[in-house]
């Protein structure tokens, strides 16, 4: 994607307190993530000024890479369209409002889960732990696939069984308390308002020189975006219904300032 506008203030501050602080994290070699990562409401580690910290850290330099790319190249055109003030606060309405989106979808996820736990714990068989492992990742079911058949083979086994509601709580735990970083939520959200204010402006995807205009680029995106998070395993890294999120919320937010 390129767009040809000079970098405007608010942008500016953003590209500023994104990088400094990765450079920050991995000079001190120190990950701000495990404080400052937004964690889900089933997390005993989850805290509210996490809906604000997690916006302004990256996984990796990849990840910082792309959304700053997209916040330098985008965000100029909207600052100066929708003016510096309202810029600022659309970024944090679309980012938190992606962020509520994502711990809405998140609870409803780990509810399943957390039954599922449960009631695992009470009734502590083979079957039950193979139906257990099935619902995270293939990988998840190859690691342990060894384990289970070990488990059907000595179904009452007080140690194999112990064993087992270990391996449930840990996974579940493990999703529960795996915190999501990013300004992803706002990028889409700058992403959908571009398109909504500049449909028709040619917009060039990474890697593939091929024009696409904002309003089939955004539509698309958010096609992927829906399918990837219905579709994806509960040990995915990337919060889809996050990007769904800043999407939603930025088309509430363009026609309300529109009204």
């Amino acid at each position: 994607m390129f767009t040809h506008f000079s970098i405007t203030p608010v942008v500016k501050k953003l590209l500023w307190i994104n990088i400094t602080i990765y450079i920050i994290c991995h000079w001190l070699n120190f990950s701000f993530i495990d404080f400052f990562g937004l964690r889900s409401f089933y997390s005993e580690h989850f805290l509210p000024y996490q809906l604000i910290s997690h916006l302004f850290l990256h996984a990796d330099f990849f990840h910082l890479l792309s959304n700053m790319l997209a916040l330098y190249m985008l965000g100029p055109l909207l600052e100066k369209t929708l003016g510096s003030r309202q810029f600022l606060m659309f970024f944090f309405f679309t980012g938190i409002g992606a962020s509520f989106m994502y711990l809405g979808i998140n609870f409803l996820e780990l509810k399943n889960l957390y039954k599922n736990f449960q009631y695992y714990m009470l009734h502590s068989t083979p079957e039950n732990f193979c139906v257990s492992i099935n619902q995270y990742t293939e990988e998840v079911y190859n690691i342990y696939y060894n384990f289970m058949k070990n488990f059907f083979d000595n179904p009452h086994d007080e140690q194999l069984i112990i064993k087992s509601q270990s391996i449930i709580e840990d996974l579940f735990t493990h999703k529960a308390n795996r915190p999501i970083v990013g300004a992803s939520g706002a990028i889409f959200g700058i992403l959908m308002a571009f398109a909504m204010l500049f449909p028709n402006v040619s917009l060039f995807m990474l890697f593939i020189p091929i024009p696409i205009k904002a309003k089939y680029f955004v539509a698309l995106y958010g096609i992927y975006e829906l399918y990837a998070g219905v579709q994806g395993n509960l040990m995915d890294n990337v919060a889809h219904f996050a990007h769904l999120g800043g999407i939603i919320f930025a088309y509430i937010f363009i026609k309300w300032i529109r009204k």
